[in-house]
């Protein structure tokens, strides 16, 4: 809303303007700019629009300095440990949290869409073997709306609706899928009487030559991991897909624009950086030349996994995160894996470390879920599918609240234009 009591005033030349203040429910006020082209003739300019609000929003709020995450309200660490993913994608979709009937129900939907049309695997079949599966993710799911033709009018609610549920149950069989095929294994169907994330691990790991026994602690691991990374506010991705949303597209189109922004190394690969740095360590015995290494500002080796961009003083999905990390080390062991070896070391000298401490270089989620997805028997190639499984109910949920703004508009970013001003056209013979 508008804080009647404040407004910025900006001078442009010898032209005086008076920008509304709009206030939040919780954290900073907004400069309101959207008349400043039309009553001043000037654009602002910020690269990557980190002092910029692009929306309104009512789904999730983060307060870096506090280290605070909240999914309509609620602190994410209780969601992590007292709920379970479909009921927080439940909360993201809809605003609150559901009694026992809108839950049971959520979930049958889910439950009984989670198959792929079957001519779709010939979609998997035209990759080569050794396709990345984020590549082989984002051609599957924009497809999705080549199979899928009575969801995809983003003006008729019902079609909203449906698409959701589909994209929901759907995203864990495809990203399967997409591991199988690159590992030359038969795709597995998914099953509708085991839940959610157990549905995923039995279908990346069960083979037809033998039973597959779930297991409750790296099933609610895998839970935690899709809790943990469900929504993360106006990030790259999520952004990208209200862009993409912003022009009508339909909404398979624009969570494959998501997929396509979160493969970049910068947003969704950090667990796998992590685990690769890990591995270059190689053993326990070199982590101190490591850590001399991460503290000297000459030396362009960094540890990753530690600290984060948005949370100052620690990541609140951490540690719930870590619990998830003991649980799994302890189930399946580390005395075979030196990259396991080495993280829980250096999780342990660099927690100690003053410089750790004052410069609060914590651990933060992606850390400790490349260590579980490690332990799982995931490769590096499938932790960033993963982490799209995760954020679809985020870019859904996000993508919903655009299309039923009433003050939509289609995105359009300004410029400031460096190049040459208006040149006449040079005959090539003269030139």
């Amino acid at each position: 809303m508008t804080n009647r009591d404040k407004t910025a005033k900006l001078i442009v030349g010898k032209k005086e303007i008076d920008l509304p203040v709009l206030s939040p429910s919780t954290g900073p006020d907004v400069i309101d700019i959207r008349r400043l082209y039309t009553d001043a003739g000037v654009f602002t300019y910020d690269p990557g629009f980190t002092s910029t609000a692009s929306t309104e929003s009512e789904i999730t709020y983060i307060n870096g300095g506090k280290g605070e995450l909240l999914h309509r309200g609620y602190p994410i660490d209780q969601l992590a440990e007292n709920s379970h993913y479909l009921e927080v994608c439940f909360l993201l979709l809809y605003g609150h949290l559901p009694n026992s009937s809108e839950l049971d129900d959520f979930v049958n939907s889910v439950t009984i869409h989670t198959m792929l049309h079957e001519q779709m695997q010939f979609l998997f079949r035209g990759f080569r073997r050794d396709a990345h599966p984020m590549a082989i993710m984002v051609g599957v799911v924009g497809a999705l709306s080549a199979f899928y033709h009575d969801s995809i009018d983003i003006n008729d609610s019902w079609q909203r609706q449906v698409a959701t549920i589909r994209m929901i149950a759907k995203m864990p069989t495809i990203a399967a899928m997409a591991f199988k095929y690159t590992i030359g294994q038969p795709f597995v169907y998914p099953r509708n009487d085991i839940d959610y994330a157990s549905n995923f691990l039995r279908m990346c790991f069960a083979v037809p030559a033998e039973d597959y026994k779930e297991n409750p602690v790296l099933s609610r691991a895998m839970d935690r991991i899709f809790i943990l990374h469900a929504d993360h506010e106006q990030n790259a991705s999520t952004s990208t897909v209200r862009l993409a949303s912003s022009s009508g597209a339909n909404p398979f189109a624009c969570i494959a624009a998501g997929i396509a922004c979160l493969w970049g190394p910068a947003h969704g690969g950090a667990n796998q950086a992590c685990l690769e740095m890990l591995k270059k360590i190689g053993s326990v015995d070199k982590i101190p030349g490591y850590i001399k290494r991460a503290k000297d500002p000459g030396d362009p080796f960094r540890l990753m996994g530690f600290g984060h961009r948005v949370y100052k003083n620690f990541d609140p999905r951490a540690a719930v995160m870590k619990k998830s990390a003991d649980e799994v080390l302890d189930l399946l062991g580390i005395d075979n894996n030196p990259a396991l070896q080495v993280a829980k070391e250096l999780e342990k000298q660099a927690l100690e470390d003053d410089y750790f401490i004052e410069k609060k270089l914590f651990p933060n989620v992606d850390f400790y879920s490349g260590i579980i997805l490690e332990a799982m028997g995931f490769p590096t190639s499938m932790f960033t599918p993963i982490f799209a499984v995760s954020r679809t109910v985020g870019w859904i949920s996000q993508w919903k609240e655009m299309i039923q703004d009433p003050h939509l508009k289609i995105g359009r970013p300004r410029q400031l234009y460096k190049g040459e001003t208006h040149r006449d056209y040079i005959d090539i013979n003269q030139r």
